[in-house]
């Protein structure tokens, strides 16, 4: 048997039989990991109130010689995040968030990047030190980038024209192309979304650099409902599925 240890954020969490639970996580050092919890539904001492959803925790599992998931030995609360809990809005973009990274990742791959970014949503939405809404464009925006899907947002891809030398305030974006059009080229262009180029220029400075310096910049009405559509739309198109909580999302926003 081994053992390891390492601090996660709970992504997932479902019942299995009468007093198990079978967890995901996004952990700091093996990335995306499925353990399963032992009787701790009837569980006290160990795992009581640790176990909720979004949770920053200090895991310990062990693996046996056996095929099978981990087991989960002991769990410490680092970061409850209660606030998201008890804010139906909160939750249902934590919610999303969390989808997308389940879906996303492959299964015991480090991806200490996208821990430190979910860490930081995370504990930014539970503070209210942003909004939610503003949030989730920082958090897509650099998933697609740490993913290696970003979006082309610089340059037309038909003609190459890049953004500055575009005469008109909007653009096209087409999602199946991932990519930005001028007038020119959007023709026979598919799943358009019209992006102004102020909003462009907040979506490139989101992309990479300080999390705390993108924080802080501030969306104006128009860039964030053009960001939120066009987010909404690309990311589960890259994805390949419609996240169940996306929908839930819509509907109480």
């Amino acid at each position: 048997m081994s053992v390891f240890s390492t601090p996660a954020i709970l992504l997932r969490r479902l019942d299995y039989g009468d007093f198990d639970f079978i967890l995901t996580f996004l952990s700091l050092q093996r990335g995306k990991i499925s353990l399963i919890a032992k009787s701790a539904k009837k569980s006290k001492k160990r795992f009581a109130g640790v176990l909720e959803l979004f949770s920053l925790i200090d895991i310990v599992a062990s693996t046996g010689r056996r095929r099978g998931l981990p087991v989960l030995q002991e769990a410490a609360l680092k970061s409850p995040y209660s606030t998201i809990r008890s804010d139906i809005q909160k939750t249902a973009y934590a919610s999303y968030w969390c989808e997308l990274l389940h879906n996303w990742l492959e299964e015991n791959q480090e991806q200490p990047q996208l821990y430190y970014l979910l860490k930081y949503a995370l504990g930014q939405l539970d503070s209210g030190a942003a909004s939610a809404a503003e949030l989730s464009v920082l958090f897509q925006m650099r998933l697609l980038y740490l993913s290696g899907h970003r979006p082309n947002l610089q340059q037309c891809v038909r003609c190459r024209k890049i953004l500055e030398t575009i005469e008109a305030h909007q653009v096209v974006f087409d999602i199946s192309k991932g990519s930005i059009l001028c007038h020119d080229c959007t023709s026979g262009s598919g799943g358009r979304i019209r992006l102004s180029k102020g909003t462009i220029k907040h979506l490139i400075w989101f992309e990479s650099g300080d999390l705390r310096k993108a924080s802080r910049v501030r969306l104006g009405a128009q860039a964030l409902k053009e960001s939120i559509e066009m987010f909404e739309a690309f990311v589960p198109y890259v994805l390949g599925i419609q996240p169940r909580s996306l929908k839930f999302l819509k509907q109480i926003r």
